[in-house]
């Protein structure tokens, strides 16, 4: 069912927006060659009880799920491409990180998500994060009253079609309200002023996230973590958006930036 939020609501989403970020700030300036994927997992489990907040992962299990996630943020390293499960792995030097997180403060919920380098970058693995960066970017603008989903989508796919990177559109934004996947679905590539139309009072996470070589991916054995078929690396950028009469509201804002 697809909700419209008043303009309090969207302020009480915006809390747990801002609560969303200061995590992925935390774990990412964490994160460096050395550090196990098990402590940013801690250290993300930490800030939520300190924040009397809810984790939207620990008991999620969803159909594609083969169990509870047991865990409260996607951790996914290199061809890791989506729902990585933090795991006993110590990171390397030149590990490109995608870390993915959702919570509920108060009963609202906020989803975003980033990708970084850890060490010494590869510029092919920079252009990556730059381009799905991009792609969010395109598609938080897209997000305005009186265009329609497809317009969000196609705006996405523009941006990875100009760099040639193919699209998997399985997976991608969603709805976000008091629960963290709810409807419209969101797909990373499709046809403009197709699909629901934009009204003020939808809020919903934008997510692209693209793959260097293929749009093809299967499920590892842990039953969660989506790895890219050909074991190409992978990105993801995420916010939780408002359409509001006066343009798109990003939610999930970090230290004050809209990236």
């Amino acid at each position: 069912m697809i909700e419209l939020r008043t303009p309090a609501e969207i302020e009480r989403m915006r809390v747990a927006g801002e609560f969303v970020g200061r995590v992925l700030e935390a774990t990412r300036d964490a994160a460096d060659v050395g550090v196990n994927l098990l402590e940013l997992d801690a250290l993300a489990h930490d800030m939520i009880r300190r924040e009397g907040a809810e984790s939207c992962y620990i008991d999620y299990h969803p159909s594609f799920g083969a169990s509870p996630f047991g865990k409260v943020i996607c951790l996914s390293v290199n061809d890791a491409v989506l729902h990585g499960l933090p795991h006993d792995y110590v990171l390397r030097d030149g590990d490109i990180l995608s870390l993915d997180f959702a919570a509920s403060v108060d009963g609202w919920v906020s989803d975003s998500a980033l990708s970084i380098v850890v060490g010494t970058p590869r510029q092919q693995d920079l252009d990556l994060i730059a381009t799905t960066e991009k792609a969010l970017k395109a598609g938080i603008a897209a997000a305005t009253v009186g265009n329609k989903v497809g317009d969000i989508s196609a705006a996405i796919g523009d941006v990875a079609h100009g760099a040639r990177l193919k699209v998997n559109t399985d997976f991608g934004g969603h709805g976000v309200g008091r629960i963290m996947h709810g409807d419209p679905h969101i797909p990373n590539d499709g046809r403009a002023h197709r699909g629901l139309p934009l009204r003020a009072g939808l809020v919903f996470a934008i997510e692209p996230w693209f793959m260097l070589g293929t749009d093809k991916i299967y499920t590892d054995d842990d039953g969660w973590t989506l790895r890219s078929r050909d074991g190409s690396r992978g990105a993801h950028a995420e916010h939780t958006v408002a359409v509001t009469d006066d343009g798109p509201i990003v939610l999930s804002a970090r230290a004050g930036r809209a990236g």
